[in-house]
C-alpha cells in the first residue's frame, strides 16, 4: 500500500504516456522557442550596427556552444540520475544528486571565468585578423564568459524542476529570462532612455542580466514548489560516486556538444577563406535553425525524465512508447522547418538587414542545409534515449562520427572546388551517416536493455508465487 502511494506521487509513473509527454514537453518547447527568439533578436539588433559586429557575434558561437555544452551535459546527467532515483524511490539520494549538481555547475562557472579573462583574445585571433571584428568579439565574449554564473545557475535549477516533471515552472523561468533579454537588447545596444550606447557589449550585458534573473527565479521556485527535492548544503561534501554517475550520462553529452563547437570553429575557418560574409551567413543560419531544433530539444527535455523514471521503475511499455512518440513528433517538427527554409530563405535573411552579397550566399545555404532536417529529428531523439537509459556513449560516438569524421572533412574537400555553396552539402551527407549509426545503436540498445526491462520484477513475482504455493 505504501509503495503504491509513493508511485502515485509522481505523474511520470501513472499518467498516459502520450498525454504525459505533451504535458511535459510542450512548456519546454515553448520556452525553447522563446530562447531561440531572443538569440535571433540579439543578432538582429547587432546586425544594425554593421556586418562586422554580426560577424564577431557569429564567430563567438563555438565558445558559447562550449559553455552551453558543459552546462547542458551536466544537467542531462543530473536530470537522468535524479529522475531514476525518484523512480527507484531513493529520496535521500535525490537530494544528494541535486546538491552535487549545483556544486558542479559552480565549478563550470569558475572555468569560464578564467577563460573569459585570458583566452577570449587568442580565440578570436585564431579565426580572423580584422581589427574591428576582433574588438567587437573581445568586448562581447569577455562579458559573456566572466558573468556566466547566471547561465549555469539557470541550467541547473531548471533541470531540477524538469527532473520532477515540473516543466511549466521551468518554462516560466526561461520565459522570464528571455523577455528581460529582449527588452534590454535595444536599450543597452543603442542607448535608449538616456543610457549610453554600449554596442555589442550591450547585447552581452542584456544576455547576462536575463540569465541571472532566470536563475534566481528558478532557485526560488525550487525552494517553494519542488517538494520532491530538498536543496541543502548543510554538511555537504562532494560525493564521488554520484558525480561519477552524473558524468557517466552527462559526459557523452558534453563531448557531443563540444564537438559541435569544434565543428563550428573548423567550419568558420573554412568559410573565412572565401569571405567574412560567408562566416556571417553561417552564424545567421545557426540562429535561424534554432527555431527548428529548439522545439525538438524541448521535446527531449520532456522525454528524458519520462524514460529515465520508467526505466528505474522497470516499466518497459512506457519506455518504448515515450521513445516512439518522441520520434514521431520530432520528425513532424523537422518537416515543418524544412518547408519554411525551402520556401522563405530570402525573407528570413532580410530580418538581418542582409546585403545582396549575403543573400546570394544565404539563400542556397538555407535550402541545402535544411535537407538534413529530414533525418535530424530521428537522430536527436535516439541520442537522448541512449542517455536516459544510461548509454550516453552511443550518442557520443554518433556525434563524433557525424561532425568530426564526416562533416568537417567533407566540408574541407568540397571547399577545394572553389565555390562556397558546395560546402553546405556537407550537412546532409553527415546526417545520412548519423541516421545509419543511430539505427544500429538503437537495435543494440533494444536488444541489450529495453527488451530486458522488467525481467527482474517478473522473475521476482514468479518466485514469490512459487514460494506461496509451497
Amino acid at each position: 500500500m505504501e509503495k503504491s502511494a509513493v508511485m502515485k506521487e509522481n505523474k511520470m509513473g501513472v499518467m498516459p504516456v502520450d498525454k504525459l509527454l505533451i504535458s511535459m514537453s510542450f512548456p519546454m518547447m515553448m520556452s525553447m522557442l522563446v530562447q531561440a527568439l531572443y538569440n535571433i533578436v540579439d543578432s538582429i539588433f547587432v546586425s544594425r550596427i554593421n556586418e562586422d559586429a554580426l560577424t564577431a557575434v557569429s564567430l563567438a558561437f563555438p565558445l558559447q556552444s562550449l559553455m552551453v555544452a558543459i552546462g547542458v551535459g551536466t544537467g542531462v546527467g543530473v536530470n537522468a540520475l535524479l529522475s531514476r532515483s525518484l523512480g527507484e524511490r531513493e529520496f535521500e539520494k535525490v537530494n544528494k544528486v541535486a546538491a552535487n549538481g549545483i556544486f558542479l555547475s559552480f565549478l563550470s562557472y569558475l572555468l569560464f571565468l578564467v577563460i573569459g579573462l585570458v583566452a577570449v583574445n587568442p580565440f578570436y585571433v585564431s579565426q580572423t585578423k580584422d581589427a574591428e571584428i576582433l574588438l567587437y568579439g573581445k568586448e562581447y565574449m569577455t562579458v559573456v564568459c566572466c558573468c556566466s554564473f547566471g547561465m549555469y545557475g539557470q541550467f541547473i535549477f531548471e533541470r531540477l524542476l524538469q527532473s520532477t516533471g515540473k516543466t511549466v515552472y521551468s518554462m516560466l523561468t526561461q520565459l522570464a529570462g528571455a523577455v528581460i533579454n529582449i527588452i534590454l537588447d535595444p536599450i543597452l545596444i543603442f542607448g535608449l532612455f538616456g543610457l549610453p550606447a554600449m554596442g555589442v557589449t550591450g547585447a552581452a550585458v542584456a544576455t547576462v542580466i536575463g540569465q541571472v534573473c532566470a536563475g534566481l527565479l528558478a532557485l526560488y521556485i525550487n525552494k517553494k514548489k519542488n517538494t520532491e527535492v530538498k536543496i541543502s548544503f548543510r554538511g555537504f561534501r562532494p560525493d564521488k560516486e554520484i558525480i561519477k554517475n552524473i558524468y557517466k550520462v552527462g559526459f557523452p553529452s558534453i563531448v557531443m556538444q563540444s564537438i559541435g563547437s569544434v565543428m563550428t570553429y573548423g567550419l568558420n575557418r573554412i568559410l573565412l577563406v572565401f569571405t567574412s560574409t560567408a562566416a556571417a551567413v553561417f552564424g545567421v543560419y545557426f540562429k535561424l535553425q534554432s527555431f527548428v531544433f529548439m522545439p525538438v530539444f524541448g521535446l527531449n527535455n520532456g522525454m528524458v525524465p519520462i524514460v529515465a523514471f520508467n526505466y528505474g521503475a522497470r516499466n518497459k511499455e512506457r519506455v518504448v512508447k515515450a521513445i516512439k512518440l518522441s520520434i514521431y513528433y520530432a520528425e513532424a517538427i523537422m518537416a515543418v522547418g524544412f518547408l519554411i527554409f525551402q520556401i522563405f530563405p530570402r525573407q528570413l535573411f532580410m530580418l538581418f538587414d542582409a546585403s545582396d552579397v549575403m543573400l546570394s550566399l544565404g539563400v542556397p545555404c538555407l535550402r541545402i542545409i535544411s535537407i538534413s532536417f529530414l533525418f535530424a529529428g530521428f537522430c536527436i531523439i535516439c541520442g537522448s534515449a541512449f542517455q536516459a537509459l544510461g548509454n550516453g556513449v552511443y550518442s557520443m560516438v554518433v556525434s563524433i562520427a557525424r561532425q568530426l569524421f564526416v562533416l568537417l572533412p567533407v566540408a574541407y574537400l568540397l571547399s577545394m572546388l572553389g565555390n562556397v555553396n558546395f560546402v553546405w552539402w556537407s550537412f546532409p551527407i553527415a546526417e545520412l551517416i548519423s541516421v545509419t549509426l543511430s539505427v544500429y545503436f538503437l537495435i543494440r540498445i533494444n536488444k541489450k536493455i529495453i527488451s530486458r526491462i522488467g525481467e527482474e520484477r517478473s522473475a521476482g513475482v514468479a518466485a514469490a508465487g512459487e514460494k506461496g504455493e509451497m
